[in-house]
């Protein structure tokens, strides 16, 4: 309720308007009753029976009045449950954007997606629909048991006698820790299949591209199975107690007229007509009413899996910031001792690393995959926070500068680059909101990309994804350092920069970072060595540590893990296709 604010209050009105529609709702039913008492009293000179029109007017008003409370409580309730799942997927979107930014990286976007909108969506489906048909399938057995007491009391308690065993069968199968377990491992397995369509999705061009099919994303596939092979055990698991429980509700009728023969032994009375007529118009209550707690219990616990999903993002806590942050002196950037573990992880990503670059000097990060090159760069970023040691820029922890601040001192261009939905004025304005359209136009001839302005017939105003155009990789990454043109910052992070850019692309791009990296502390990630061999030092990192460090003939004069990912590098790239079709 703390995210409805002001509108709690029609969260409470409406479940008593809801109530009061219960109530109502017997009204017809009653007005009924006393038109069959009318005609059983008068027969056979029917036409004494001068009250039948008012009573059935009374009837009709009853429904419609019922039917208008709870519309009125179902408008209620929809005001607050919007304003609850609005504030609440703020209130997510808003935690996430102050947890680490890798946070994101390593969950996975479908997961987040899913748990951001779909957990949100079954508050705002409880609190609009279940939580008024909640109230309603509780007022209207005791407004039922009054009644029934009212007349007839033996087929009162006959009629109860249904309800009962359905609500054993539905407490034995369909509710409790058991279903509760159930649930957990619907959405989980709902979760899982999102993330890996999510991956999959991304991953179409490399299948199209190499002719392969779904199997190839095995992690895809494996989860579509998980979540057929349980549904359908859970559905085989539930078969027989939901075959008992709807034949116990809709036994009513049949009791009803057991009981009839049961109470005649001593001859028929009208009064006794008359009351059972009743029951038998009524019956139909019980039944619905038991329908909806079967389908309260079950959306309890969705909504209750649901808050605990969103705890999970919630409850994650953001980086510390600073009580009285600090400015950096300059654009230097030094580690001591740096140790970092992935979380669940046994081994540490980055183990017991120092280095210092002085502003201003170009540094490249290389060596094997897994070795801890990125997760390095990133620490720099403070996408995470280190597990021991510091990371300072201009001498001061990273820690302890402002989280603003410390993305105005560094730029980090990713080997994947993302381009939002908008136009790409839009999309390189990002890197500083505030810039004026000019400034925007000199980043993009800075980083190379008027080639790319000129070929769409609304330029820099074009649109960028579902209703614009796409660009290739190599385009989309001179986008990215238009941005960081922009942005101007004094430390420049590349992570790969160039992976995705055709040769053709990766000479614009080269020739963008050239200008770029001038008078910036530069760290680079590369696996093509040919473009970090003018770099003032080149760290090998391997199992999270440095394996050598110095420039790059001094690394080769060293004969160590460098120079033997030189050659190999060199071997890979002089490779030449013989007339035979054998490589050379």
């Amino acid at each position: 309720m703390g995210y409805a604010g002001k509108r709690k209050y029609l969260t409470y009105l409406s479940l008593a308007l809801a109530v009061v529609s219960a109530v109502i709702a017997l009204i017809p039913f009653y007005e009924i009753w006393r038109i069959i008492k009318e005609v059983l009293e008068v027969r056979p000179d029917f036409s004494q029976a001068v009250h039948i029109k008012t009573y059935g007017w009374y009837a009709v008003g009853g429904a419609l009045l019922s039917m208008l409370f709870y519309i009125a409580a179902l408008m209620c309730s929809h005001l607050a449950a919007f304003r609850v799942q609005a504030n609440m997927r703020i209130a997510m979107m808003e935690h996430i954007m102050k947890l680490p930014l890798g946070y994101v990286e390593s969950e996975g976007t479908g997961k987040i997606r899913k748990i951001v909108s779909d957990s949100s969506a079954a508050t705002e489906t409880y609190l609009a629909h279940n939580l008024p048909d909640k109230a309603v399938s509780i007022a209207t057995p005791i407004a039922l048991l009054a009644v029934m007491a009212v007349f007839d009391w033996r087929l009162g308690l006959m009629c109860l006698i249904p309800a009962a065993i359905a609500f054993v069968l539905m407490g034995s199968a369909m509710m409790g820790p058991k279903l509760a377990a159930d649930m957990k491992e619907y959405q989980n397995a709902l979760e899982s299949m999102s993330s890996e369509a999510v991956e999959y999705v991304r991953g179409i061009p490399v299948v199209k591209t190499f002719g392969q099919t779904i199997f190839s994303f095995r992690r895809f596939k494996k989860a579509i199975d998980e979540y057929e092979k349980w549904t359908v055990s859970y559905t085989k698991s539930m078969m027989m107690p939901m075959v008992g429980f709807t034949t116990a509700v809709n036994a009513v009728f049949a009791v009803l007229i057991l009981s009839a023969y049961l109470f005649t032994g001593h001859g028929v009375t009208d009064t006794f007509i008359l009351n059972l007529l009743f029951y038998i118009l009524i019956s139909s209550i019980p039944t619905v009413t038991l329908m909806k707690i079967a389908y309260a219990g079950e959306s309890n616990m969705i909504v209750t899996d649901a808050l605990n999903r969103m705890d999970s993002i919630l409850n994650l806590s953001p980086l510390a910031e600073a009580e009285k942050p600090k400015s950096p002196a300059n654009a230097s950037v030094s580690m001591e001792n740096v140790v970092f573990a992935y979380d669940g992880s046994e081994r540490n990503a980055i183990d017991g690393i120092t280095l210092k670059i002085p502003a201003g000097q170009h540094i490249a990060l290389v060596g094997p995959s897994g070795g801890g090159k990125t997760t390095l760069a990133s620490l720099a970023a403070r996408f995470w926070d280190v597990k021991s040691g510091s990371i300072r820029i201009g001498g001061t922890d990273v820690k302890e500068i402002d989280g603003k601040e410390l993305m105005n001192q560094v730029s980090y261009v990713f080997q994947d680059s993302k381009l939002l939905k908008m136009s790409i004025l839009e999309n390189v304005r990002m890197g500083r909101p505030d810039a004026s359209d000019a400034e925007v136009m000199q980043a993009l001839r800075d980083a190379q990309c008027m080639d790319i302005i000129e070929k769409f017939p609304d330029g820099v105003n074009t649109q960028i994804g579902a209703k614009g155009v796409y660009v290739s990789g190599g385009e989309a990454q001179r986008l990215s350092i238009a941005r960081a043109f922009l942005k101007n910052a004094p430390v420049l992070i590349l992570d790969e920069a160039t992976a995705f850019a055709d040769p053709d692309n990766e000479m614009l791009v080269q020739q963008a970072f050239e200008k770029l990296s001038k008078d910036k502390t530069v760290i680079m990630i590369a696996h093509r060595l040919s473009t970090i061999t003018n770099a003032d030092c080149i760290y090998v990192l391997a199992d999270g540590k440095i394996a050598e460090s110095g420039t790059h003939e001094e690394l080769l004069a060293a004969n160590g893990v460098y120079t033997h990912m030189w050659n190999e590098y060199n071997r890979s790239v002089n490779w030449q296709v013989g007339k035979t079709g054998a490589a050379q």
